[in-house]
């Protein structure tokens, strides 16, 4: 088989990321048959039939992938304010007509499919960003206003009405990509400004007036408030025992999350040995980290906390390789999505940050939020084989180059004289 064969129908693309994606994927076979042992009861089912489940997830996962890197890079470039838009759709959708769970619309159902379109709007974000940072100078706010400002007010609000802490992460990935894409300090302090004096009217609203405009204000403020609470046990001297349960019940996610991380050493309890697993309500998915920790200690919760690390210094790598601002802009948007998530999960279950709900990235259980971030190391990957054909065409037209000049001077001649 030749070259350019090979570089068709292999896996492509930068080999460490596989690698990573490989790994995740593995760990999460493992931990989610361990940790769904309160899901298998609840569904009346036993926990190998969730392991099948995510065995699925993660070979469709890795299917996704594989499409997704093969996809031109000029694809996702020419497609990338058209995806923006259809997932802003997709916002609209959800609100007027999708699934309601936990007091807020978030889900849409397609058939047999069930997803978050807030998980999709994630990835478009930085495409769409990516283009408009490559096409437009935005040297003056009148320009950024139209072309990035709008458009962002207009997902972040429909983010905000489903999930605070959501509409937060997208507000820290979207500065961070119009920082580092050299955006004017003066756009994004306008920016900063005009944002946070809306969204500080809409809480005044809120608390004072009692005007409903963001339905799960009261749960983040709520969360927050119990994350500074601290220890409760000197406020419940003197309660009766109903207030007690209320303030119990109130911070029991993070209790129990922070009993899985304090009671083990460096080496766990070991795989399948969990008993945080019975009590946590998550434990598959926003509190996998925390049974990580458990039954792996803290070797295997460093192991993974390595593994998003060293993707995010590939993905800095590919930066510095990358010969256009779109394909930069695309990587570190991506690249910043995925790490970001990361770090905010294991803050979460380490006891650091108040609760988001924000997943860990390819481990905690599948469903189409598994399969959608499967698609977002796909992009990420198609620009690292796009670097790699790029490179191979450079080398190849040097060594061309090369031999052409050999073969005149073999047949000319030193001293310009044909042989």
């Amino acid at each position: 088989m030749d070259t350019n064969k090979k570089l068709q129908w292999g896996l492509g693309g930068d080999k460490v990321i596989w690698t990573i994606v490989f790994a995740l994927s593995f760990i999460s076979i493992l931990l989610i048959y361990s940790s769904s042992s309160t899901l298998a009861f609840k569904e009346k089912t036993t926990n190998f039939a969730f392991l099948i489940k995510q065995v699925a997830f993660v070979a469709g996962g890795l299917g996704i992938a594989y499409g997704f890197s093969k996809i031109p890079l000029g694809v996702y470039r020419s497609l990338s304010y058209a995806a923006f838009w259809i997932s802003v759709g997709l916002m609209v959708y959800t609100l007027l007509f999708g699934v309601e769970l936990n007091g807020a619309k978030r889900w849409m159902r397609i058939g047999p499919l069930q997803f978050q379109t807030t998980e999709i709007i994630k990835i478009t974000i930085p495409l769409y960003l990516a283009r408009v940072l490559e096409t437009c100078s935005l040297d003056t706010f009148k320009e950024y206003f139209k072309k990035i400002l709008i458009p962002l007010g207009i997902a972040f609000a429909l983010i905000l009405l489903s999930s605070v802490s959501a509409a937060l992460f997208v507000a820290i990935l979207s500065f961070g990509i119009l920082f580092i894409g050299g955006v004017k300090w003066s756009h994004i302090y306008k920016t900063a400004g005009i944002g946070g004096g809306l969204l500080l009217i809409v809480v005044i609203l809120q608390l004072t007036a009692n005007i409903i405009l963001i339905p799960r204000l009261s749960t983040a403020i709520g969360r927050i408030e119990e994350f500074f609470q601290g220890d409760m046990t000197e406020q419940m001297k003197g309660m009766d025992v109903h207030e007690k349960q209320r303030l119990a019940d109130e911070t029991f996610q993070a209790d129990m999350a922070r009993v899985a991380v304090s009671s083990v050493g460096i080496l766990g309890k070991g795989p399948g040995n969990s008993t945080q697993r019975y009590v946590l309500p998550h434990p598959y998915s926003d509190y996998v980290y925390a049974i990580i920790i458990e039954e792996y200690g803290l070797l295997g919760g460093a192991t993974v906390l390595m593994l998003y690390i060293w993707f995010l210094y590939r993905c800095v790598i590919l930066v510095k390789n990358c010969s256009k601002l779109f394909s930069a802009l695309t990587v570190v948007g991506i690249g910043l999505l995925i790490s970001i998530q990361a770090v905010l999960h294991i803050l979460v279950n380490v006891d650091i940050i108040p609760v988001t709900g924000h997943t860990l990235p390819l481990i905690s259980y599948g469903g189409t939020s598994f399969l959608i971030l499967c698609s977002a190391f796909g992009v990420i990957l198609s620009v690292s084989r796009t670097i790699e054909i790029t490179s191979k065409k450079i080398k190849k037209e040097e060594n061309d180059t090369v031999e052409n000049k050999v073969e005149e001077y073999e047949i000319i001649g030193p001293n310009n004289e044909f042989k």
